[in-house]
């Protein structure tokens, strides 16, 4: 199913509002002065301009929230965002997991804390925000490792009762992410199907403008080079930091490519619904796209929402409308996906 999100017709060039454009302007600066040609981030500068907002056990706006450490080793911990007011209420879990090229930005940066606490009031649902691991200093797979783990966690019964609020159901579990953070949502959903869960069941995916590329270029990467925050040059970047040294960066791996010449056959799978979001002005536009043929062709249930005059990220910026549409759409899909299982089960 495809579906358009917006009745604007698709403009000739990019409008945001100006506080929009000077967010995202700022992010670019400060990734490309973090990015150094040898692929190491300066952590030291990032730090400097890198604010954190902490948990609110008090609800701010209905939504409280708390973090639970996984991993200290790894600095794997996850913030859990609950609605207080339907606190009675059977609830769906989100397992989010944010952007950044795998190597930026973590759960309680302002823009995903957030995202997080919206998500969570607008569906509602239980909302895990996973804080993994970050390239260059940990290449893949640890940042899938480590996302995957936390449903591992999840999974135990005394971790999920020490983490979650009572009304958590965790046989209504989506995984959701943007960017890298849609990349990942694909993959650790691919890996849970071939996981004996006991109490957890990924039942659908969110894919907002997944990070996905290979070594062909597409014409959304030439044509729209230099949009807001995506540019070839970045993206280069952002490959050559997290794909595994020993195998040649190459971009057809099955983890970048996911439906290239080395993808996995997921034909055979129990791979949850899926619901993909696109943007116009997104250079990644082609590679998420394929992503969602892919998943067609393969025999899955899918659903395409496209935004034509919006650009990467633009969901995180409550001023544009069009992230409010995500929002709703999250929402009713998480609605559709959560009824048409409960269906199936009671007959």
């Amino acid at each position: 199913m495809s579906m358009e999100a917006t009745t604007k017709p698709p403009q000739s060039s990019l409008s945001l509002p100006w506080k929009t454009r000077i967010h995202l302007s700022f992010f670019s600066i400060v990734t490309d002065a973090c990015c150094r040609k040898n692929c190491t981030v300066n952590r030291r500068l990032l730090n400097l301009l890198d604010f954190r907002i902490p948990p609110t056990s008090e609800p701010v706006k209905g939504i409280a929230s708390h973090d639970v450490v996984v991993d200290e080793t790894r600095n794997l911990w996850f913030r859990v965002y609950a609605p207080t007011q339907h606190a009675g209420e059977d609830l769906p879990v989100i397992v989010f997991f944010h952007g950044g090229g795998f190597a930026f930005l973590s759960p309680d940066v302002m823009p995903y804390d957030a995202v997080c606490h919206r998500f969570a009031r607008t569906v509602p649902a239980i909302v895990v925000s996973v804080n993994y691991r970050l390239t260059p200093e940990h290449r893949y797979p640890a940042q899938h490792d480590d996302c995957f783990d936390v449903l591992k966690f999840l999974d135990d019964e005394e971790n999920k009762s020490k983490s979650l609020p009572e009304n958590a159901n965790l046989l209504r579990c989506f995984l959701v992410g943007d960017s890298a953070g849609g990349n990942l949502a694909h993959h650790v959903a691919q890996r849970a199907c071939e996981f004996n869960f006991r109490r957890l069941k990924v039942i659908g995916v969110v894919a907002i403008q997944p990070f996905f590329g290979g070594e062909e270029g597409t014409d959304s990467e030439t044509r729209l080079d230099g949009t807001p925050i995506i540019s070839k040059k970045r993206t280069d970047w952002f490959w050559k930091a997290f794909l595994p040294v020993g195998e040649g960066f190459n971009r057809d791996h099955p983890i970048s490519n996911v439906s290239g010449p080395n993808a996995v056959d997921i034909s055979k799978l129990d791979f949850p619904a899926t619901m993909v979001v696109v943007a116009g002005f997104d250079a990644l536009y082609d590679w998420q796209k394929r992503y969602y043929e892919w998943l067609k062709k393969s025999g899955k249930e899918v659903y395409l929402f496209e935004y034509p005059n919006m650009c990467h990220a633009f969901y995180l910026y409550p001023e544009l409308p069009e992230s409010g549409q995500v929002l709703a759409q999250v929402k009713d899909f998480v609605h559709t996906v959560s009824s048409n299982v409960a269906t199936f089960v009671t007959n």
